[in-house]
């Protein structure tokens, strides 16, 4: 019986080991997947998206009374800059994702007052301008998602040019 207390107990300790690794990296494969599913409009770049329908379901888990925008960042290059422009009597919020899945940033509409707000998303070390609101991030990527609440689906018509002048790009000059 002894024999087998070795082999048993190394086994037991390389599942644990490959068990922890798993969990350590599922986060990141997640937002990898979710990054290659939200970014046809590209990186640093925000996508305006249909709503969600049961065929097509941009973020998990959507709800159909909410219009999405969405912006896939890589701070590779640099900071990049979120500017968001709350639709009129609507609820609105930004929440900024990095590449672990952790929700850095939120801010709703009320909490902005419903006034235009610009977030530039950096890594430690990058420049940013000097009046910036900055939040940084530990990884170079992840995505920046703005939620619009709808009264009914019909309506995202009528708000559509509205929700589209907020707007993602990577910071030019940051002096």
């Amino acid at each position: 019986m002894r024999a087998w207390l070795h082999p048993l107990a190394l086994g037991l300790l390389v599942a644990v080991i490959a068990a922890w690794a798993g969990v350590a990296a599922i986060p990141y494969a997640m937002m990898g997947a979710a990054i290659d599913r939200v970014g046809e409009g590209g990186m640093n770049r925000m996508t305006h998206g249909n709503l969600a329908t049961p065929a097509r379901q941009p973020v998990v888990r959507p709800s159909p009374d909410l219009a999405y925008s969405i912006c896939p960042f890589d701070l590779g290059e640099g900071p990049v800059a979120i500017d968001v422009v709350p639709v009129p009597d609507r609820y609105s919020s930004l929440s900024i994702f990095d590449a672990a899945t952790d929700v850095v940033f939120v801010r709703n509409d009320v909490e902005a007052d419903g006034k235009p707000y610009r977030i530039v998303v950096a890594r430690e070390g990058q420049e940013v301008p000097a009046d910036a609101e900055v939040v940084r991030v530990g990884h170079d990527s992840g995505i920046a998602l703005i939620r619009l609440l709808l009264r009914e689906p019909g309506e995202i018509g009528a708000l559509d040019a509205a929700r589209r002048r907020s707007s993602c790009a990577p910071v030019t000059n940051p002096k």
